[in-house]
């Protein structure tokens, strides 16, 4: 890189034009792209926190509804004929897959028990694995923007204080006009990597811990669950 060049694109920037616009106009192309690429990641967090606000808020009303309509003393059956014949998630997905494990071993001719209850908590268990998932799903762009966004940013501010000093080499000047202007743009680059990181951080850990409470509350219903078909197993067993 040339060092008149440098000095051509770094000195413009005046002591009194520090504006965000000017830091970001005037900065290398490389520190350009970092800021622009955290950008990038910044917006994509917060579109990824927004759907997943909106996510987790209708699977805990989709289960508050399912657990009132499932102790509600309602048929088994009756319930289980109206989820069936519309996609379900979460809780009554759960509820639909086991069920679904239970009619089919006893509409088979063989309508064997054995190894029943085994088969439905297995169905149960790749069920809540699957919802676990969904609710997980995106979460590992909010982990890597949380953890590699400053770094990213650091990048943008070590390039841009380099230029900054190539141009002071250039201009023969070391007066803090020069000089504050390019430090400024460069760390610039830092402040949007702390920008996109810090939101990223809080809200990964916000959701995981939200995931963590959906997942014991499948797993409790799933515990419940499988022990009211082993009392009908055993019922059926024994008749």
């Amino acid at each position: 890189m040339n060092p008149a060049d440098v000095a051509q694109t770094v000195l413009p920037l005046s002591s009194s034009d520090v504006s965000i616009f000017a830091l970001f106009w005037q900065a290398h192309w490389i520190v350009k792209s970092v800021m622009l690429g955290l950008l990038g990641c910044s917006v994509w967090v917060w579109a990824i926190a927004i759907e997943k606000f909106k996510l987790y808020a209708l699977t805990k009303r989709a289960m508050d509804s399912f657990e009132q309509a499932f102790w509600s003393g309602q048929s088994l059956e009756d319930l289980y004929r109206s989820l069936s014949s519309r996609p379900t998630h979460s809780m009554a997905a759960l509820f639909v897959a086991a069920m679904r494990e239970w009619k089919r071993s006893f509409e088979s001719e063989l309508r064997t028990l054995a190894g029943l209850q085994a088969r439905i908590e297995k169905v149960m268990d790749v069920t809540i694995a699957r919802e676990i998932e969904r609710l997980e799903r995106r979460l590992l762009v909010l982990a890597t923007v949380g953890s590699a966004g400053p770094f990213v940013g650091l990048f943008g501010t070590v390039w841009g204080i380099m230029t900054s000093f190539q141009s002071i080499a250039a201009s023969k000047n070391t007066s803090l006009a020069v000089v504050a202007p390019g430090i400024a743009e460069a760390l610039f680059a830092t402040a949007i990597g702390l920008v996109a990181a810090i939101p990223a951080t809080i809200l990964y850990n916000k959701f995981v811990s939200e995931v963590n409470k959906q997942a014991l509350r499948l797993e409790g219903f799933a515990d419940e669950f499988a022990a009211i078909l082993s009392r009908q197993i055993d019922e059926r067993a024994q008749g």
